[in-house]
């Protein structure tokens, strides 16, 4: 990678760039992340201005490094515990987490150190092997002899045979797209020790596939018991090569920018779900779907339909053991820890709740990020002619650890069943 002028900028801040550190190519690049909510650029006199938003990571753009940190809901040394947490995947093992420490390189680097990480394990257990059919010309017999090719290609001579072979070998998808995916990693990184050991592990793996056909290796994979080993590893590969992308929560389209961007709100959704899906088993709960059939939809206004869907809907039991009752969760990225609800959020939980629960008892959940240790609050809305509904308001701490995080919204979760 060649040198390029770092510029950082936190999560919601700006930054004023001059006119010769954009090239046109970057301008229609980050015009791009632009139309997608990822970031703000408006023209000056002198320049650019830059403005962050609710995005973190990477940005590799033709003269400058553009790194967005993270600084309003989860800070930078707990952001891969929920990431992993978000993804299902594993925790750093205790002789890795150090590695995973929050430094100057910023977030594309702790996801580079997690595949490395995975991948090192593969390798000390051994790469999958799996039959892979072959068409080789040989000195000798090995294998089966192509008949058809050896009498059509060598007209009759025999010292070279053409065969097919099926052996056992680590030249497959499992394999290759860890290979491509540390050479995503190792060009983002500027860490020389990082580098230097992702290129080392890299040599270990069958020769890379280019990004887009890997991708499509990964949407096409299917874990069983002979490869379930991999699915962390292909986790953090799958983020890479989307450059940020969760699966299908957080992808990006339409970005030609080498990177790895994160959108912090989409993040939040996917820690939401687990969060309170994981909190209501041991109470008996669980998530029901809130599309289809199943959703609020608006109908009538010129042939458009609309629809409310809260991030999670739970079935929890009711006093009564023969009746379960329906709780709308909504995960909200604000800072509700400092700020009051605003009124489209009042609105939008008070759809939910008469959509979901009964006339007697309306009541809705929202999740925010907190800073300043968990949090809890009831609002009541009111009207003349009594009670419109509850809105239970959980501030979940991201400075401490998911599992932590997971026993709270289970302590408090059953206050707004009540």
């Amino acid at each position: 990678m060649p040198d390029r002028t770092e510029v950082r900028i936190e999560e919601y801040g700006s930054a004023l760039l001059a006119d010769s550190q954009l090239t046109s190519r970057d301008v229609k690049r980050l015009r791009a992340l632009q139309a997608h909510g990822r970031l703000g650029l408006e023209q000056t006199p002198t320049g650019w201005r830059l403005k962050a938003g609710a995005t973190v990571g990477l940005l590799v753009l033709d003269r400058i490094r553009l790194v967005l940190e993270p600084k309003f809901a989860i800070p930078g040394d707990r952001l891969m515990d929920w990431l992993a947490y978000a993804l299902g995947a594993p925790a750093p093992l205790p002789v890795t987490s150090r590695r995973w420490a929050t430094g100057p390189e910023g977030y594309a680097d702790l996801v580079a150190t997690a595949l490395l990480a995975q991948c090192e394990r593969l390798l000390r257990e051994g790469l999958r092997r799996d039959y892979v059919r072959r068409q080789n010309l040989e000195p000798v017999l090995r294998g089966r002899l192509d008949v058809a090719a050896q009498t059509t290609l060598r007209y009759g001579q025999l010292d070279k045979l053409h065969t097919r072979t099926f052996d056992q070998e680590t030249d497959i998808w499992d394999n290759r797209v860890l290979g491509t995916a540390l050479q995503v990693a190792r060009a983002l990184t500027t860490s020389p020790d990082l580098a230097r050991d992702l290129h080392t592990i890299a040599d270990a793996f069958p020769k890379a596939t280019p990004p887009d056909a890997a991708l499509r290796a990964l949407d096409r994979t299917r874990y069983t018991r002979l490869n379930a080993r991999y699915r962390a590893a292909h986790t953090w590969a799958r983020l890479l090569l989307r450059g940020g992308g969760v699966t299908d929560i957080l992808t990006d389209h339409g970005t030609a920018a080498d990177g790895l961007l994160l959108a912090m709100p989409a993040l939040w959704e996917a820690v939401v779900r687990r969060l309170v899906t994981d909190a209501a088993i041991p109470h008996g709960g669980h998530t029901v779907p809130s599309g289809g059939a199943a959703g609020i939809t608006v109908r009538g206004d010129l042939g458009i339909t609309s629809a409310f869907r809260p991030d999670v809907l739970l079935s929890l039991p009711d006093r009564d053991p023969t009746v379960r009752t329906l709780l709308p969760v909504d995960a909200k990225y604000k800072r509700y820890d400092r700020h009051g609800v605003g009124a489209a959020d009042v609105h939008q939980l008070l759809t939910y709740s008469a959509g979901y629960t009964s006339s007697d008892d309306r009541r809705a959940v929202i999740v925010h990020p907190s800073t300043g240790g968990h949090s809890y609050r009831t609002l009541k809305a009111g009207s003349p002619r009594g009670c419109l509904g509850n809105i239970h308001v959980l501030g979940v701490d991201t400075h401490t650890l998911p599992r932590k995080a997971t026993a709270w919204v289970g302590s408090v979760l059953p206050l707004a069943n009540e």
